[in-house]
């Protein structure tokens, strides 16, 4: 099993950043991508960035991208997603997720899931 742990949401305004952390836990050796993904009250859970194990590779969704970076500390087992120029609609619960398979902007590909954090953006 893999225990993946969200911190660092919050409320902030509009054009403020965030860096969003996910502290992972137990059989992580199985893991070889991880993922953010947000869910927006009354919407579908959707793709926001995925990074393969080693850091090499990288996937952004077209609406966060130029603006959210994600990226990995191995040594310190944790995910972060910097996100920069938020808008009201980055507003939802982020949740980080693993993957035994590569790099992929589809939620069912994901093993793992964490709890989720809010992040709350207002104009």
């Amino acid at each position: 099993q893999v225990q993946l742990v969200e911190s660092g949401g919050g409320l902030v305004q509009a054009g403020a950043s965030l860096r969003l952390s996910c502290a992972t836990s137990g059989r992580t050796f199985s893991l070889n991508s991880m993922g953010w993904f947000r869910q927006a009250p009354g919407k579908e859970r959707e793709f926001v960035a995925a990074i393969n194990w080693s850091g090499s590779s990288t996937r952004y969704a077209d609406s966060v991208k130029g603006r959210f970076t994600i990226s990995k500390d191995n040594a310190k087992n944790t995910l972060y997603l910097q996100m920069n120029s938020l808008k009201p609609e980055d507003s939802a619960v982020y949740y980080c997720a693993g993957s035994s398979l590569g790099v992929s902007t589809t939620a069912s590909r994901y093993d793992y899931w964490g709890q989720g954090t809010q992040v709350t953006v207002s104009s």
